[in-house]
């Protein structure tokens, strides 16, 4: 049986990032606590096909790959930076 997972999942696109760095701070904290696997992405992990894509089938592997990594995910844990008092665009195309 694989060990349950928490993934991290920030909404940037620009690397380094302030908000991809506390994503993974708080996934390496969840995991470490209860013994679980972690990895951590943002919108750039996923590539240039998310922006074109209306359906998670649309996507290319590494964005598919990236997509059912947070979709199966035993924790979640996102963060977002704000653009105008909201979340990024990609980031809710991304959950969409």
């Amino acid at each position: 049986m694989p060990n349950p997972t928490v993934v991290g999942f920030s909404g940037n696109f620009t690397r380094p990032s302030k908000t991809r760095g506390f994503v993974e701070h708080v996934v390496r904290d969840i995991a470490v606590r209860n013994n679980l696997s972690a990895s951590t992405y943002d919108i750039e992990d996923v590539g240039a096909s998310l922006g074109s894509a209306k359906w998670a089938r649309d996507l290319d592997l590494q964005g598919r790959d990236v997509l059912d990594k947070v979709v199966n995910a035993d924790v979640l844990v996102v963060g977002s930076p704000t653009y105008k008092g909201s979340y990024t665009g990609l980031f809710k195309h991304f959950f969409d």
